[in-house]
């Protein structure tokens, strides 16, 4: 059975008539020990859950700003193994807090599935999303699903905005914790603004009982957030435009945080106001 982090984070934040504030950063950026202090500064700023990336050398769906991040975290010595040492250090701290992972398949060929998806639970990680992990390979090749399922793990499914009416049914039955719904086609980045998904891709998932619907891709703005949750999201993954505020203050690490705080602070009141 998959935890139910995210399953309790969205039925309490229903309650109280709240859309999901997610933030994306890379893990061990700049460093292991900086990386859990910005964990612990996101957590401590109001987001309701992590999504979180494990470095890669060549990201397919990443734009500049975190491939940035990722080059500077694998230069560091960042690897899975320091990765998830990092979110069970986090874990510790935050019991209730969901956690993902994105990762490349690469990444979890390399110590083989098996053990990656038990390396997932034994860090307390709820979804991971392999962003280059069809669906179609899943259905030829069911080794990903059998090791998630068998360590309580589920995998993120990623709805695209020209998905087949078709085979929405198919994609809601494969995602486990979230759907990740995509703002636009093309790689990551808040220099290339966010389009709201379809109205009728978001309903046709609630109606195949899918879980509900994050959007990424672009997001950065209050609008942005406001425009999600009046199209229907259960709320919206912010990746880039938190991951350049990293960037630009790497060697001033008080005023990173600082600035960290009042952006989480602020689209997280978005997915107030929107409710």
């Amino acid at each position: 059975m998959t935890t139910q982090r995210f399953e309790k984070m969205f039925a309490a934040l229903k309650e109280k008539n709240e859309g999901a504030f997610v933030a994306f950063v890379n893990l061990c950026d700049p460093t292991e020990e900086m990386s859990l202090e910005i964990l612990e500064t996101l957590a401590a700023a109001g987001v309701d859950a992590l999504e979180l990336g494990i470095p890669f050398s060549d990201p397919c769906a990443d734009g500049p700003v975190i491939m940035q991040s990722a080059k500077r975290a694998l230069d560091a010595g960042a690897g899975t193994a320091k990765c998830m040492n990092v979110i069970e250090k986090f874990r510790d701290r935050h019991p209730d807090m969901p956690v993902s992972i994105m990762i490349y398949a690469n990444l979890v060929f390399a110590p083989g599935i098996e053990n990656f998806f038990a390396m997932c639970a034994a860090s307390g990680v709820d979804s991971v999303l392999i962003p280059d992990l069809p669906l179609e390979m899943r259905e030829m090749d069911p080794s990903f699903d059998n090791a998630a399922k068998a360590h309580g793990i589920g995998l993120v499914a990623i709805a695209p905005p020209n998905a087949r009416r078709d085979h929405l049914p198919i994609l809601a039955r494969a995602s486990a914790g979230y759907v990740y719904l995509l703002s636009r086609p093309g790689i990551t980045g808040a220099n290339n603004p966010a389009h709201m998904p379809a109205e009728e891709i978001i309903e046709a998932l609630k109606k195949a009982n899918a879980a509900p619907g994050l959007l990424g891709f672009g997001v950065s703005t209050c609008e942005h957030v406001r425009h999600a949750l009046q199209c229907g999201a259960a709320g919206v993954i912010v990746g880039s435009a938190i991951v350049r505020i990293i960037n630009e203050y790497l060697n001033e690490p008080e005023t990173m945080l600082a600035q960290i705080t009042d952006y989480v602070r602020t689209m997280k009141a978005a997915t107030r106001m929107a409710a």
